[in-house]
C-alpha cells in the first residue's frame, strides 16, 4: 500500500517538499489490480477530521482520518476508486466546533456557488509540446521578443447566451486571434479556484484546482497544449502573498491561523479583505513552492507573474518596514524553480524602488526574471493625459524611464488595473477629438514598442475601446465595424510584425548599449529622438516621436550612418488612420554634425506621430545571367508585403 512516508513529512515540515500535491489532497493508487483512495491534510491543531461527502451522506462517523504523525498531518486510505466524488473535510477544533473545509490540494472543485472538493486524476494527458519545450529550453528569452495578451478568460469574449467560453472553445478561437494579432505569449489572469467572480481570480481558495467556470483540468490542458502547437507561451497570474478568507478555504483551516499570520496586524490585508500567508511558516512555504512547481509540471505553463510582490516585501501594517520573511520565501521560490527548470520565466508585479528584483540570489537579489515597469507605465500615463501644449512642462516623465530602464530586466506593462474602475480605457485616456485621439494612442504604442522592455498588453486595446474594460460582458467586438477601429487594429498587427522582425528593438533590452538619445532635450517642440540597437553593430533604428499637432518639414535629424535611411512605420499613414504626412522613398543622409551625430538627414515629422527609419544597407547580389544589382533590407521588407500595399505607398 502506498502509505505516507517519515521522509516526505520531515521535508514538509522543513519547507523543501517541492512535490507536496504527490503527499496531499485526494490520489487515486493503483496496485494489486486494484483502485483504492488515499487523502491526506495538515491540521495540527484538530482534535479530529472526518471525510465527508456525496458517497457518505456527508456523515464522516466511518471515515475518520488518522494522526500520522504530531506535527498534525492526517490521512486516510478508502478502498475503491473515487473518482468524481464530491468531499471536504470536516474539521473538529480544540473548542469543539465544527467546520467544513475543502482540499487545499485539491485538483478540481464545484462550480462556484458550491465549494467542495472532487476527486480527479491529472494523469494520462497526452502533450504534444514536446518540440516547443525543447526550443524553450534553447532559447534566450532576453535576447528575443516578447509580446504579451493579458486575458481575463470570462470577459474576452462570451457565448450569445452570455454565459462563458470554455478551455476548449477558447482554444479554438482565442489562440488563432492571438496568433493572428503577432503576440509571443498570453498572459491568464488568475485561474485557481475562486468564489467571487469580482475578483478576477486575486482571491483564491483553491491553489491546485485550475477554476471550473471554464470546464475540467484535462481541457486547461488542451488549451496550454494548442497553445505551444502554435507558437505562443503561456504566462499565469499567481498570487502567492494573500488569499481568500471564505469559510470553506485556508482561513482559520484547523480553527487556528495555520496558513496565515497569527497576529492580527500581520494577518490582515485591509486593502484587499484578505489574510497574509505566513511566509515564515516552513509547511506553507512547502505549500506555495510545491504550488509553482505543480503548475509547470502538470500544466507546462511557460511562466508565473507573481502578483503584488510589495505587499510580499513589506509588512502590510507596519508603514514601510521590510518583511524578511517575504524577502526569505522570494529568494527560496525564485531559486527552487529556476535550479528546476533554468527557461521558466518569473515575473514581478513589483511597484517599489527596491533593488536588484531580477538579479540572480546568489548575487544580492531576489531571482526574478522581469520585473513589470510600474513607473514607465505611471509616468508614460500621466505624459499622454496631459493636453499637447502641457506636455512641455511634463518632458521628464518620457526621459526619466531611461535613466533606471537598464538596472532591471523589465516589462512595460499597460495591463487591466489602468483601464478599471474609473480610469477609462487607454483610447479615452487621451485628449482632444475623436481624431486627436487615436493619433495619439498610435503614438503611445509605437513609442511602447520602440522602448527598451518587453511588452505587455491588456486585451480590447486592439479594438481602441472607448469604454473601459466590464469584468461581466465581453470586449466591444462591435467596434471592428467601425473604419477608424478596423484602421488601429491594422496599425496594431503591423506594429507588432515590425517589432518582432527588427533586431534591435529587444536583442539588447537590458543593456544600455542597446539605447542612445539622439536629441534628448527639445521640450519645447515636444519631440523624442533616439536609436535603438541591436548586436552587429551596424544594426539601428531611429526613432522620432512628435508629442504635438504641429508638423515639421525638412526637420533636421542627426543620424550615426552615412549613406540613406528609410521609413519602415509611421502611424500617421493613412491606411491607419492618420492623415499620410509620411516619408517615402529613401531618405539621404548628409555630411552635417548635427545632435552630436556626424551625418544628419531632413524628413518629415507627422502631428501626434512616430516614425522609425531604417539604414538602407546596400548589398551586392548576383543575378543569374552574372549582371550585378543593388538590393536593400528594407525594400526586401516591403516586398514581402502584400502587393496592395505596396502599390498604395508606391502612388
Amino acid at each position: 500500500m502506498n502509505t505516507v512516508t517519515d521522509y516526505e513529512m520531515h521535508l514538509f515540515h522543513e519547507g523543501t517538499l517541492y512535490e507536496s500535491y504527490r503527499l496531499f489532497g485526494a490520489h487515486l493508487i493503483k496496485e494489486n489490480e486494484r483502485t483504492y483512495t488515499r487523502f491526506c491534510v495538515w491540521a495540527p491543531n484538530a482534535q479530529s477530521v472526518r471525510l465527508v461527502g456525496n458517497f457518505n451522506g456527508w456523515n464522516g462517523e466511518r471515515f475518520q482520518l488518522h494522526r500520522v504523525n504530531k506535527e498534525g498531518i492526517y490521512s486516510i486510505y478508502v478502498n475503491e476508486n473515487m473518482e468524481g466524488c464530491i468531499y471536504k473535510y470536516e474539521v473538529i477544533t480544540q473548542d469543539g466546533r465544527r467546520i467544513l473545509k475543502s482540499d487545499p490540494f485539491s485538483f478540481f472543485s464545484e462550480v462556484r456557488p458550491r465549494t467542495a472538493s472532487i476527486v480527479y486524476s491529472l494523469e494520462d494527458y497526452e502533450w504534444n509540446d514536446h518540440e516547443w519545450i525543447k526550443k524553450r529550453q534553447e532559447r534566450n528569452q532576453l535576447t528575443e521578443p516578447m509580446t504579451i495578451y493579458e486575458v481575463h478568460m470570462g470577459s474576452w469574449r462570451k457565448r450569445k447566451d452570455e454565459s462563458y467560453l470554455s478551455y476548449k472553445e477558447l482554444a479554438a478561437e482565442l489562440i488563432p486571434y492571438v496568433k493572428e494579432l503577432g503576440f509571443t505569449h498570453i498572459e491568464l489572469l488568475p485561474l485557481t479556484e475562486h468564489p467571487l467572480d469580482e475578483s478576477w481570480g486575486y482571491q483564491g481558495t483553491g491553489y491546485y484546482s485550475v477554476t471550473s467556470r471554464y470546464g475540467t483540468p484535462k481541457e486547461f490542458m488542451h488549451f496550454i497544449d494548442q497553445c505551444h502547437l502554435n507558437d505562443i507561451g503561456v504566462i499565469l497570474d499567481w498570487v502567492p502573498g494573500h488569499f481568500c478568507k471564505d469559510e470553506h478555504g485556508l482561513f482559520q483551516f484547523d480553527g487556528s491561523s495555520l496558513y496565515e499570520y497569527e497576529t492580527h496586524a500581520d494577518r490582515e490585508n485591509l486593502v484587499w479583505g484578505t489574510a497574509n500567508f505566513n511566509l515564515g511558516k516552513k509547511e506553507v512555504q512547502s505549500f506555495l513552492i510545491s504550488n509553482a512547481r505543480f503548475w509547470m509540471e502538470y500544466y507546462h505553463i511557460d511562466g508565473l507573474r507573481i502578483d503584488a510582490v510589495a505587499n510580499i516585501l513589506y509588512w502590510p501594517n507596519r508603514y514601510g518596514e521590510n518583511n524578511p520573511y517575504g524577502t526569505g520565501f522570494l529568494k527560496k521560490l525564485n531559486q527552487t524553480v529556476i535550479t528546476y527548470d533554468p527557461s521558466f520565466m518569473l515575473m514581478a508585479e513589483d511597484s517599489t524602488a527596491w533593488p536588484g528584483v531580477t538579479y540572480p540570489v546568489q548575487y544580492g537579489g531576489l531571482g526574478f526574471n522581469y520585473k513589470w515597469n510600474m513607473g514607465w507605465m505611471n509616468d508614460i500615463l500621466m505624459y499622454m493625459e496631459a493636453s499637447p501644449e502641457q506636455r512641455k512642462h511634463l518632458h521628464g516623465k518620457i526621459t526619466f524611464s531611461l535613466l533606471y530602464a537598464f538596472t532591471e530586466n523589465f516589462v512595460l506593462p499597460l495591463s487591466h488595473d489602468e483601464v478599471v474602475h474609473g480610469k477609462k480605457s487607454l483610447l479615452n485616456k487621451m485628449p482632444g477629438d475623436y481624431w486627436q485621439k487615436f493619433a495619439q494612442y498610435r503614438l503611445l504604442l509605437g513609442l511602447m514598442m520602440a522602448h527598451p522592455g518587453k511588452k505587455l498588453l491588456f486585451m480590447g486595446f486592439e479594438l481602441g475601446q472607448f469604454d473601459e474594460w466590464k469584468d461581466q460582458s465581453q470586449l466591444d467586438w462591435n467596434l471592428l465595424d467601425f473604419p477608424m477601429h478596423q484602421k488601429l487594429n491594422a496599425y496594431v498587427k503591423e506594429l507588432l510584425a515590425l517589432y518582432k522582425r527588427s533586431k534591435p528593438l529587444y536583442e539588447l533590452d537590458s543593456l544600455s548599449r542597446g539605447f542612445e538619445w539622439v536629441d534628448v532635450n527639445n521640450h519645447q517642440q515636444s519631440i523624442f529622438s533616439f536609436i535603438r540597437k541591436g548586436k552587429e553593430e551596424k544594426e539601428h533604428l531611429v526613432v522620432v516621436c512628435n508629442f504635438t499637432e504641429r508638423v515639421y518639414h525638412d526637420y533636421r535629424i542627426g543620424v550615426p550612418q552615412e549613406g540613406s535611411y528609410q521609413e519602415i512605420i509611421n502611424s500617421d499613414h493613412d491606411k491607419f488612420g492618420g492623415s499620410r504626412l509620411i516619408n517615402t522613398g529613401q531618405i539621404q543622409t548628409e555630411r552635417i554634425e548635427f545632435h552630436g551625430k556626424p551625418f544628419s538627414v531632413k524628413m518629415t515629422i507627422p502631428p501626434l506621430g512616430l516614425s522609425i527609419l531604417r539604414p538602407v544597407n546596400q548589398r551586392k547580389e548576383r543575378k543569374k545571367n552574372g549582371q550585378e544589382k543593388v538590393r536593400s533590407h528594407a525594400i526586401s521588407w516591403r516586398k514581402r508585403k502584400p502587393a496592395s500595399l505596396i502599390d498604395k505607398e508606391s502612388s
